[in-house]
Parts: structure tokens; C-alpha cells; sequence
């Protein structure tokens, strides 16, 4: 479980993302259904994810902040 997120540290800084233990595995879980990958599986997660940020980082911000606010 979140073994991309040592990856990520600059993506939720610049989505302003603040990671704690208690939201961490709801990041996770949206993350993973955001990019299509059953959870827990990290290593095609941290594939997707890189994909979406290459193509447009701004729409993986945003689809992640939506799915966040979603979950509250």
C-alpha cells in the first residue's frame, strides 16, 4: 500500500495534496481508481500514474482533487 508515494511527494505538493496518516489511504485508494488499477497493486498504479502526469499533470491534479472531495 502508498509504496508510490515516496514518487509523488512533488505531485501532492503541487496539487497542495497534504498527505497525513490518517487521509493516506483514501489518496491511495483514489489513485488507484483514478488510473483504472485494482488496489492494492502499486507497481501498475506508479506506471499509470506517470502516463497521466506526462500527458497533462494538470488534469491528474485536478481528477485527483475531485476524487478526494468526492470521498468526504
Amino acid at each position: 500500500m502508498t509504496c508510490h508515494f515516496r514518487h509523488l511527494k512533488e505531485v501532492f505538493n503541487k496539487a497542495g495534496i497534504k498527505i497525513t496518516p490518517v487521509n493516506r489511504k483514501e489518496i491511495d485508494m483514489a489513485i488507484h481508481e483514478i488510473v483504472g488499477v485494482n488496489y492494492p497493486n502499486c507497481p501498475a498504479t506508479w506506471r499509470q500514474v506517470k502516463n497521466r502526469l506526462a500527458q497533462n499533470e494538470a488534469a491528474f491534479f485536478s481528477t485527483l482533487k475531485e476524487a478526494l472531495n468526492n470521498r468526504t
